[in-house]
């Protein structure tokens, strides 16, 4: 039996046991889905669903930010987390979204997920498929908070290199940098993939689908598409958990994580070392406020 196969069999004995004993009211994990290659989130709330889940090598997408629809229920939920959604599932107990008591935890160590839009340019064959581009520059293969773990820890050396892009655009002229960006925001159709994607864009009211104002218009203009992603990148200052699931889904491709690491890179340089959703404890940058800042606010 593989490592994956055993994981399954793992993640289908715990679900069920949980469901039936109703330890838990829903479980989060990943299920089969219409083609061999694009396994997709599952939730399932009957214990004979338990068999659906799955684990292979493209269980990627991320399961933090489906706990954002069960916070106004009163069940717990299980949810089986990778290293990147177990930051995910920091982040939205960090910003008060779901109460850590609700949740059982299952990690997973993750060695990295294939691509499956390459399997798509290889017209469905099972050649050698790479790894993700998330998964490539990941630096937390194992979870960083969990109640079980499945599977053994692995050790897996980061990368090094992640921040070489961002080095090389700071580099460029102030024409080239709008070049790089204007071709990029361009593409974009504002389906807003990237907000419902993200565990950090957690707001339960979001600005941009305001009318009054309008913050951005509804026609499809590079200024409003500027206007949206700046806004949307400002707003994850200190609380992007380096996912990748916006650009992930992103049907453009726009080069979503160019933004959330130039401003990770700084962040980093103005107040230390930050991590965000590692580290439970640690208060992220610009997050908090005191009301006796001497700053004087106009």
């Amino acid at each position: 039996m593989s490592t994956n196969d055993a994981i399954t069999q793992e993640m289908r004995k715990v679900a069920r046991e949980l469901l039936e004993t109703k330890a838990v009211g829903k479980v989060i994990g990943w299920g089969v889905g219409s083609k061999w290659h694009p396994t997709q989130p599952l939730i399932i709330s009957d214990p004979a669903d338990a068999e659906k889940l799955v684990w292979d090598d493209f269980a990627i997408a991320g399961t933090a930010t489906y706990l954002l629809n069960e916070r106004d229920h009163e069940h717990k939920i299980a949810i089986f987390v990778k290293g990147c959604d177990s930051r995910g599932v920091n982040r939205l107990i960090q910003d008060y979204q779901i109460e850590r008591e609700r949740l059982v935890i299952i990690g997973i160590p993750c060695s990295g997920k294939k691509d499956p839009r390459m399997v798509q340019q290889q017209r469905g064959k099972q050649g050698d498929i790479p790894l993700d581009k998330k998964c490539q520059e990941c630096r937390y293969h194992n979870p960083v908070v969990y109640d079980q773990l499945l599977g053994e820890p692995v050790d897996i050396t980061p990368r090094d290199d992640r921040m070489q892009e961002i080095i090389d655009i700071e580099n460029l002229t102030p024409d080239e940098k709008y070049k790089i960006f204007t071709e990029a925001f361009s593409k974009c159709i504002r389906c807003f993939a990237c907000r419902n994607a993200c565990p950090a864009c957690n707001c339960r009211d979001c600005i941009f689908d305001h009318t009054r104002p309008q913050w951005v218009d509804k026609s499809n203009e590079l200024a409003d598409n500027q206007m949206y992603h700046l806004i949307r990148a400002i707003h994850m200052i200190g609380r992007c958990v380096e996912c990748g699931e916006c650009e992930r889904v992103c049907p453009q491709d726009v080069p979503l994580m160019l933004i959330n690491k130039k401003l990770i890179k700084d962040v980093n340089q103005l107040f230390g070392p930050y991590d965000a959703g590692v580290d439970l404890e640690a208060r992220p940058p610009l997050v908090y406020y005191k009301t006796e800042d001497p700053e004087e606010f106009h």
